[in-house]
């Protein structure tokens, strides 16, 4: 496609020696994830149908809100000959370049598995720690124009590595749409139920299970404010993954990275969706223009022009700081999903950056690798949560059980402890208990 004349798009413009600085970089991050009343009644009605009435709600929903016309679950199921037909399908460049994002994704989990471990202390006691996996993961895949196989890697492969040992997957097919690439993508990925479901209503089924879809133990993927709302509701029926906001990236730039480059890798997480927050930050005012004016130039270019240009405008910024400490200092106060460091040594940065998802190391490291091939999740904490929360890993779809095996030396130690604390709490079945094993 070729380039149109530039045009001007609105963007904010801060600088950290503005006096409003700190209110207008709070205002341009806020983000209120957490649906109205009006949605969170809708959602748990469904929830409610679908506990009770079990296939016969998920049949009707479907029909109601993809606009389909089935009268059983069967029609809503997918069996593995129809996944291994779609991945066998696929024009030879997909198949081979999906085959070769699920293999790095795979290689990448590997090296996260945790193992067990035990160690024996002086008087024969062992104390330890035991991982197992998740017996059962449910995996929720956007559906309709919102469909991405990568997701599907992402999600069901380190499932898969940690040793579950069922992947169900629900994904929406409004009008009865199937997306290929999905399927294909849950083949290689090893899933072993697909259901066409979506929306909160898929999320209650994985939930609560019903005659068809078995119950899980966690649910994992993103989805729009219904399933994000259901998902919120079912924790602690099941584990979930997180609470998933709009996608976020923030690029570090010392000003010697091309800019249209950079203008591309803010569009690459502005297309994604109107809420979607683009932002640059750089001690070089020049640079920044030069993004600027590259961002006017490339947007014209663009299929989603108009998803991206809004998404600049409500929530986009281009940052000017005064050194490197104040670019750090605003990595870790943003705590971005991606991180890009644009910069000459990006591993010099490393040691105080505290808080992000993904960090993008580099020139020539595009946050858009990491959406696909790059191995390392791209299911990660938005909304400032990388301050206390990591991405999707091997570890989510695992346990850990503590051990403690007393001799009976050690019995006596600990029982004499034991016996101190719980009389001071007024605990003495406790206490007796600890003490009936104490040695003479």
């Amino acid at each position: 496609m070729s380039e149109s004349p530039q045009e001007r798009v609105e963007i904010a413009r801060l600088s950290t020696s503005q006096a409003d600085f700190d209110r207008r970089l709070a205002d341009r991050l806020a983000w209120e994830g957490v649906s109205d009343a009006a949605v969170k009644q809708r959602v748990d009605e469904i929830l409610a149908e679908v506990k009770v009435r079990g296939d016969a709600a998920l049949v009707e929903y479907s029909n109601r809100f993809d606009r389909l016309d089935v009268t059983t679950m069967a029609e809503l199921t997918l069996g593995e000959q129809r996944l291994r037909e779609a991945y066998e399908g696929l024009p030879g460049d997909q198949r081979e370049a999906l085959s070769a994002a699920a293999e790095r994704i795979r290689a990448y989990h590997e090296h996260q598995k945790p193992t067990s471990w035990q160690f024996t202390e002086a008087d024969g006691t062992v104390l330890g720690q035991q991982v197992t996996p998740l017996d059962r993961a449910g995996i929720y895949v956007p559906g309709g124009k919102a469909a991405y196989p990568s997701s599907v890697l992402m999600n069901a492969i380190p499932a898969h590595v940690a040793g579950v040992r069922e992947i169900v997957m629900v994904v929406p097919t409004p009008d009865g749409v199937l997306n290929e690439l999905v399927l294909a993508a849950a083949y290689l990925a090893g899933v072993d139920y697909v259901f066409t479901l979506g929306g909160a209503q898929a999320v209650a089924a994985l939930a609560f299970g019903t005659e068809t879809v078995p119950r899980v133990d966690k649910v994992v993927g993103p989805g729009n404010i219904y399933v994000a709302t259901a998902k919120r509701a079912v924790f602690g029926q099941v584990g979930i993954d997180m609470i998933a906001g709009p996608s976020e990236i923030l690029v570090v730039s010392d000003g010697g990275t091309d800019p249209d480059w950079l203008a591309m890798d803010l569009f690459s997480q502005a297309e994604h969706d109107e809420d979607a927050q683009a932002i640059l930050v750089s001690w070089d005012e020049a640079h920044l223009a030069a993004v600027e004016a590259s961002i006017a130039r490339l947007l014209p270019t663009l299929e989603r022009a108009d998803i991206v240009r809004e998404s600049l405008a409500r929530r986009g910024m281009l940052i000017h700081c005064r050194d490197r400490d104040e670019a750090v200092a605003m990595i870790n106060r943003i705590a971005p999903e991606h991180l890009e460091l644009s910069v000459a040594n990006p591993e010099g940065w490393l040691p105080d950056v505290r808080h992000a998802g993904a960090i993008f190391m580099g020139r020539y490291t595009a946050e858009a690798l990491g959406d696909y091939c790059a191995g390392p999740n791209h299911v990660l904490p938005t909304s400032g949560t990388a301050r206390f929360s990591s991405p999707l890993g091997v570890y989510d779809f695992q346990k850990r059980s503590s051990i403690i095996h007393c001799s009976a030396e050690g019995a006596g130690e600990l029982g004499k402890i034991a016996s101190t604390l719980a009389r001071g709490e007024s605990l003495t079945a406790h206490a007796r208990s600890a003490e009936y094993r104490l040695t003479p």
